[in-house]
């Protein structure tokens, strides 16, 4: 059921039903690259951490059948939609949900507790956000509260050793991402996604594991749009057929 001020919505050309606000933030399809970039497979467990209405975990769900799945948040509206979300998809015994606030730490019982833990962190930092009223409603869900520092220290504390971290963020704070996320985890891998081919990358998606040594990847990367502005071929697997995002 849609609420006021809700729309409904799909994602993977819609195989995943999707219920959110009108206004404010919304799910794009950053949160779809988010979840094709997770390497799970059925039976292992993974955390959504800043989880909102749920767009990558409701992907991910999707994808792989029989994931045990849990997503965190602070805000109690998306948590409650994503619980409607999770039951309009059918995969309400496949996702948990739960209260957790970043700034608070990592809570005991999800400490270690996973295989695999993924985000979509807020992208800007408090002192570069519009703060004029009507932006700064609009980009709420955008803007750290806590430092990426402490949002990394969550995402690794709550996975298990040599589990998997993956996370989506704004291609102009790599260096920071990957100063906070060595402090933890090695064998990482940088995958930049461009808007169009010979265009700066836009966002990163960046894999590690967690206590281990292995040095940093550059990989080759994606790209969203042909000329024409249709999706790319590799784009369009992803976002409209479900598809894993390739990986060496």
């Amino acid at each position: 059921m849609i609420g006021m001020g809700e729309t409904a919505d799909t994602l993977l050309a819609g195989r995943v039903r999707l219920a959110q606000a009108d206004q404010g933030y919304r799910v794009s399809v950053d949160a779809v690259l988010l979840a094709a970039a997770v390497r799970i497979e059925a039976g292992q467990r993974a955390l959504d951490v800043g989880c909102g209405v749920g767009g990558a975990t409701l992907c991910l769900a999707s994808r792989v059948p029989g994931a045990i799945l849990r997503g965190v948040d602070q805000d109690p509206q998306c948590l409650e939609r994503l619980r409607r979300n999770a039951a309009a998809n059918g995969f309400e015994d496949q996702i948990a949900i739960e209260d957790a606030d970043v700034a608070n730490g990592t809570p005991s019982h999800l400490r270690q507790a996973f295989d695999h833990v993924f985000s979509n962190p807020p992208y800007l930092p408090a002192a570069r956000a519009d703060t004029r009223p009507r932006a700064k409603a609009a980009n709420a869900a955008n803007i750290e509260t806590v430092p990426l520092s402490a949002w990394l220290t969550f995402m690794a504390d709550s996975v298990g050793p040599c589990g998997g971290l993956t996370l989506i963020h704004r291609a102009d704070r790599l260096e920071e991402v990957l100063g906070e996320l060595s402090k933890h985890a090695g064998a990482i891998r940088v995958i930049p996604v461009w808007p169009r081919a010979g265009q700066p990358a836009s966002r990163v998606i960046v894999t590690a594991r967690k206590e281990v040594a292995t040095p940093t990847v550059l990989d080759p990367g994606l790209v969203l749009h042909e000329n024409d502005g249709s999706f790319s071929p590799a784009a369009r697997a992803i976002l409209e057929d479900g598809a894993p995002l390739a990986l060496p």
